[in-house]
């Protein structure tokens, strides 16, 4: 797409109205935190779950970050999930038992959905999306609208929390070298079950072996991320993956463990260079949430730690460190994000922001020609 349907900071009139469905749930409140003073949208609405509906913000939500809930979003009144929202588009934090259908009736209804959600993330003909890593699966937009019977809406996704920080870590690594295959074991915060989340007297003191779903996760995602749309369908990138995911007694930061297996010989500083030297294109650069080095290399022996670095690049960077010879496979590093901004809320964000650069959220919707018509998209997604 070229440059000039690109929506830049300065020429962007007026902000886009945004709604965030599942507002009260972990994920929803860190989306309502970062829109607060998000210079390209304004949150007009916040939808969750009937028991919630009809409430002020205020009251329906138990407010659990460090930062006081917003005043602009403390007043606004719960929705339910009817798609009959006053916004431009929809931010979905929901839980996968409702995500599924809700979101596929926002976007029959001609809203753009940028969904955290993972019920849609390995559908045939939805963007599974990390801006720095595949822009251009934003092209199966128009197949999946036609595929579906959509008018403007649609669905993109961001990968789970764990699979996001790999992927950006992977991603120069295969631009360079080419990757063939990978072992990964993550040590996962507790903020990332949201909230209450892991019993205390389960994690205090322990590590849980065990997060369900987190390692199928992990093993197909990036499949599809490091793959390729052709035209018609995603590619695979047939990546060897192997996942072992645990819950540790951190708040916050997701710290995994990585070999792999490159496809050319290189030494270690070359692999260094190449994580140190990603950088963004300047589309990406005149986002707002988006930081330049998405890629933090720290050279002390003892680092990446979740207490010291899980902010870096405002939580939207991953942090590598202990870059060294695998005597199994070619390489091994360790590699630090964070699970709610780049794992969950500041991925969908910037997903969002690239959409509004692109000029993929329309200001006025277009519902499905015939909603009848409009083929679930739940099947096949999981």
């Amino acid at each position: 797409m070229s440059s000039a349907s690109h929506v830049g900071h300065s020429r962007l009139q007026q902000k886009f109205r945004v709604g965030v469905l599942g507002a009260t749930g972990a994920v929803g409140q860190r989306l309502v935190q970062l829109l607060a003073d998000h210079p390209w949208f304004e949150l007009t609405e916040v939808a969750a779950s009937e028991r919630s509906s009809g409430k002020k913000y205020s009251e329906a939500v138990k407010w659990h970050l460090d930062t006081p809930n917003p005043a602009t979003a403390g007043s606004l009144i719960v929705k339910d999930l009817d798609p009959t929202l006053d916004c431009d588009f929809v931010f979905s934090a929901l839980d996968s038992s409702v995500a599924g259908p809700a979101e596929e009736g926002f976007a029959r209804a001609g809203y753009p959905v940028v969904s955290n959600s993972k019920n849609h993330r390995m559908s045939p003909d939805v963007p599974l999306l990390i801006p720095e890593v595949n822009a251009a699966h934003l092209d199966a937009i128009p197949v999946q609208q036609k595929n579906r019977g959509y008018g403007s809406g649609f669905i993109v996704t961001n990968p789970n929390c764990s699979t996001a920080g790999l992927v950006l870590v992977l991603k120069p690594l295969a631009d360079a070298f080419g990757l063939e295959k990978m072992f990964v074991v993550t040590m996962q915060a507790v903020s990332g079950a949201g909230y209450p989340g892991v019993p205390s007297l389960d994690i205090l003191g322990n590590v849980i072996p065990f997060i369900s779903g987190e390692e199928e996760k992990m093993e197909e995602e990036p499949q599809k991320l490091l793959g390729r749309w052709d035209g018609s369908r995603f590619i695979e990138a047939g990546l060897g993956i192997s996942a072992h995911c645990n819950r540790v007694p951190v708040e916050n930061g997701h710290l995994e463990c990585l070999s792999v297996s490159l496809k050319k010989i290189a030494t270690l500083r070359e692999v260094r260079e190449a994580l140190r030297n990603f950088t963004i294109s300047d589309e990406l650069a005149a986002l707002p949430t988006a930081v330049k080095n998405p890629v933090v290399i720290l050279d002390e022996e003892n680092r990446p730690q979740p207490r010291r670095d899980v902010n870096a690049g405002n939580g939207m960077a991953a942090v590598v460190g202990r870059v060294r010879e695998c005597p199994l496979l070619d390489v091994k590093l360790t590699l630090l994000s964070h699970n709610l901004l780049r794992g969950a809320a500041g991925a969908a964000l910037l997903n969002a922001e690239l959409l509004a650069s692109r000029g993929l959220l329309s200001r006025s919707r277009v519902p499905a020609a015939d909603p009848t018509l409009a083929m679930p998209m739940s099947q096949g997604a999981e």
